[in-house]
């Protein structure tokens, strides 16, 4: 069984992500949605029975958001609540132990004090690297997923494109598969270089029939924004490098911006 994890703070981004979540997982056979909430322990928490009636309220409050969401789909939902004191941590470790193969996490940050307070978390977890991470917009809501685009920089693919982990969020919804690379420096026929990373790619997701596009413009978000809105694409993909935001593709400004302002649901996979 395939295991969703939707971590929700009770906010009305995270409802949002777990609403989207289960619109997209309703017709998906043999798949186990998991709402997940970690509270920090209060100073006042030292005693075994407040720290037993602060579970017990937040249980409670997981059950009501479970009925609420079952209303909107007939899914298989749980719910788990752990005390800690890091989010991305407390994650990652439930990740590890309950072989988790897909978490879904709202995002918000139209500012840049609300991306470090209020994005960080959902970016962290995608540097952890544990399993792919779907970023639900706050204004996100649910079309069938028919179309996705993943961004490639068509660069050593074979070692830098996680193939398994792409499939397992493909065989969720069997879309139509559009591959897309944004460079300034493209001529009206690629090189050869591209040739051959794109003849591996096309091997990679054969099953799938991709379609290939080389988009010449500088402004990245500005290429996928509009590729997105011409083939009407509801989910992308992008793959961040191993070496992190610093130098990997989270780095880049226009891709910050693609995770804090697409209004289409991104899925980021480290490579």
């Amino acid at each position: 069984m395939k295991k969703v994890l939707i971590p929700t703070d009770f906010s009305d981004t995270s409802k949002n992500a777990a609403i989207f979540a289960v619109q997209a997982l309703e017709n998906v056979q043999d798949v186990s949605l998991i709402l997940y909430n970690i509270h920090k322990p209060g100073s006042s928490d030292s005693s075994s029975s407040t720290k037993t009636d602060r579970a017990a309220i937040i249980s409670q409050a997981l059950e009501q958001l479970k009925t609420d969401l079952l209303k909107v789909a007939n899914v298989n939902i749980s719910f788990a609540t752990e005390s800690g004191s890091s989010l991305v941590e407390s994650i990652e470790r439930y990740v590890r132990h309950n072989g988790i193969d897909l978490i879904i996490m709202g995002i918000t940050g139209a500012t840049k004090i609300e991306q470090i307070f209020m994005g960080s978390n959902t970016l962290d977890m995608v540097e952890k690297s544990i399993c792919p991470v779907m970023i639900i917009p706050p204004d996100a809501k649910f079309s069938a997923i028919k179309d996705v685009v993943l961004a490639s920089d068509f660069k050593d693919v074979a070692a830098s494109t996680p193939v398994a982990p792409i499939k397992k969020v493909l065989e969720l919804f069997k879309p139509a598969l559009h591959i897309v690379n944004v460079d300034p420096e493209h001529y009206v026929e690629i090189t050869e270089e591209y040739r051959v990373e794109r003849n591996k790619l096309e091997d990679m997701f054969k099953e799938y029939n991709p379609e290939f596009y080389f988009i010449r413009q500088y402004d990245f978000l500005e290429a996928i924004s509009q590729f997105a809105v011409d083939k009407k694409i509801d989910l992308i993909f992008t793959v961040p490098k191993k070496q992190g935001f610093v130098s990997g593709l989270f780095a880049t400004s226009h891709t910050k911006k693609l995770a804090y302002h697409s209004r289409i649901p991104i899925v980021a996979i480290q490579e």
